[in-house]
């Protein structure tokens, strides 16, 4: 009796099959900005994924114009983060080990997270809910990276 196999097609990589590999969270310091790294951190740890935390600068504003220091404002803002996501690493530390980066991009929110998760090459976007009411006529950051639909997309409350 004679096998006969059926030829095997050559395994083509299919982006995001496994779950995520690159879990990206925008961080701003807001109280959901935060909740969302809370819920990517766990995300990641689950999936045994690389979070990369990203913080988009601002670009200069009317401000900056006036001589106010935005830059040095902005740039607290973001070593603000890193010193409270490394204090929340240090808690967990053993409990919960999640492998991380962080990152600043500079632009508006959406285009700067656009950008890190395109060059970060991010298999899943979390973002906080807007607290903004503003954004409920004009889009939230959340609705214009749903609308790209590049990746997937979590909103975290």
């Amino acid at each position: 009796m004679t096998e006969h196999h059926a030829q095997q097609p050559a395994h083509r990589f299919e982006r995001g099959t496994d779950g995520p590999k690159v879990v990206l969270v925008g961080v701003d310091g807001s109280d959901s900005s935060l909740r969302a790294a809370a819920y990517a951190g766990g995300l990641a740890r689950r999936q045994h994924a690389l979070l990369a935390v990203v913080y988009v600068q601002p670009v200069m504003t009317a401000g900056a114009a006036l001589g106010l220091p935005v830059v040095e404002t902005t740039d607290a803002v973001a070593d603000d983060l890193v010193a409270q996501i490394r204090e929340a690493t240090e808690r967990t530390r053993g409990t919960f080990d999640v492998r991380w980066e962080f990152h600043t991009f500079r632009g508006d929110p959406f285009s700067g997270l656009a950008s890190a998760a395109d060059q970060l090459k991010a298999d899943a976007v979390v973002v906080g809910a807007s607290e903004q009411a503003g954004h409920r006529i004009v889009g939230s950051v959340a609705v214009r990276l749903v609308k790209a639909g590049r990746w997937p997309v979590t909103v975290v409350p």
